[in-house]
């Protein structure tokens, strides 16, 4: 039986169309996510050497060590794993990569290049959008009518008498459907991972993923394709089950969750820092130091050298700013992890969002990726005001060939 039915599907021209169809759009979406990752690596590559040649030249340039701290620009960036390929997720939504300064460091972290405004509309249709949402369609319309059709056409009852078992017939029929429109979808998603340098464990991971997703859908359509309605009913009852998986629990989660937790935007603690960095121009010193040598009592012996312009108090009120914004980015970092742990706990209910979530994590995309860059940020900014703070507050003298021993930001790849 299997031998007929192989041979039944390859003379199905609806079968060799839907998966000429799935072939290509997995293959569009490889082939652009690929693209997006060799041009981040390409924008990341030229600014890393031209933050390098920028911070030379300025740091020679100057006199002292406020100036150099205040003219030299500092990259950090998450470059693109080998698997961002297939699942993009919040790069496309954060920020992967700053030019920072020694100045107050919240504000620049959530200061966001501007995104592309149709990007923002439609998404981004990458493999884990394509595997998600559009599999499950082709499935569909692959496998609704399998029992219907037979019956319209008059067949049925003498197909299942010749099979002898009903039950064997349908699943051969399914799970054919199914392996053909699987080889066609994860087909280029292994070419693109050897393309990419992905590694076997990743790419076994993924098809794995994919794999068991197509079961998922393959049984739900034979589910509800075994009931006796018309093809029409069945269809519309499989698209509704989509919409409800794929669209209605999602939304309707997320909005529960930000119902449940309350989380403050990066505009609040950008805002909030600027109106504590601007009010302490107006200050008197004694209030901006207080709380900087609290935080940092090895200087507690600095006073500000006169009635002007002084670069130490400059740099001690650019630190207290982000010390007033602590409690609200704890919050939002907070608050934005815990927002993810509970969409993982909803997506069990929505398998297309939970696929997409399974392959952002194996790509290094998730919420989790971008808080732990952000995390490194901080660590980097830390060692920068480190290096710089002895020059402002204690007696080393500016010398320009102290470049050398600038920290430098390392990317987790």
């Amino acid at each position: 039986m299997l031998q007929s039915e192989v041979w039944f599907l390859l003379r199905d021209r609806a079968f060799r169309v839907w998966v000429l169809v799935v072939l290509l759009f997995s293959g569009f979406a490889v082939w652009s996510g690929l693209a997006e990752v060799a041009q981040q690596r390409q924008s990341i590559a030229f600014l890393v050497d031209a933050d390098s040649t920028d911070r030379t030249s300025e740091f020679s340039a100057q006199g002292d060590w406020g100036s150099a701290a205040y003219y030299s620009f500092h990259l950090t960036y998450d470059p693109p794993s080998d698997f961002a390929f297939a699942a993009m997720g919040q790069r496309d939504a954060s920020s992967w990569k700053h030019r920072l300064r020694m100045l107050a460091l919240e504000g620049q972290i959530y200061e966001h290049d501007p995104g592309n405004p149709e990007l923002a509309l439609i998404g981004r249709f990458d493999f884990a959008f394509f595997a998600a949402f559009v599999l499950p369609l082709v499935l569909i319309f692959l496998l609704h009518d399998l029992k219907a059709g037979e019956r319209t056409a008059g067949r049925f009852n003498l197909l299942v008498a010749s099979a002898g078992n009903d039950n064997r017939l349908w699943w051969t029929r399914s799970l054919l459907r199914a392996i053909g429109v699987l080889i066609a979808a994860v087909g280029p998603l292994l070419v693109g991972g050897v393309v990419s340098g992905t590694s076997a464990a990743s790419l076994l991971g993924a098809t794995a993923m994919v794999t068991a997703y197509v079961l998922f859908w393959t049984v739900v359509c034979l589910w509800l394709g075994s009931r006796q309605h018309p093809a029409s009913v069945i269809l519309a009852s499989l698209i509704g089950v989509w919409v409800l998986l794929g669209t209605l629990l999602p939304a309707g989660g997320r909005v529960i969750i930000d119902r449940l937790v309350s989380v403050p935007s990066g505009a609040d603690i950008l805002m909030t820092q600027r109106e504590a960095v601007n009010d302490a121009w107006d200050l008197p010193v004694a209030d901006t130091m207080a709380p900087f040598v609290a935080r940092h009592p090895e200087w507690t012996g600095y006073t500000h050298t006169g009635d002007g312009f002084d670069w130490g108090w400059y740099y001690a009120f650019q630190q207290v700013g982000d010390q007033t914004t602590e409690s609200l980015s704890a919050a939002y970092r907070k608050g934005r992890a815990r927002r993810d742990q509970l969409a993982a706990w909803f997506a069990i209910a929505a398998p297309p969002a939970l696929l997409e979530r399974w392959l952002q994590k194996l790509a290094g995309t998730n919420v989790e990726a971008v808080l732990d860059y952000e995390e490194s940020v901080r660590a980097f900014h830390a060692e920068l005001r480190a290096f710089y703070y002895p020059g402002l507050f204690g007696d080393a003298a500016f010398d320009p060939a102290r470049i050398d021993d600038l920290p430098q930001f390392s990317s987790s790849e």
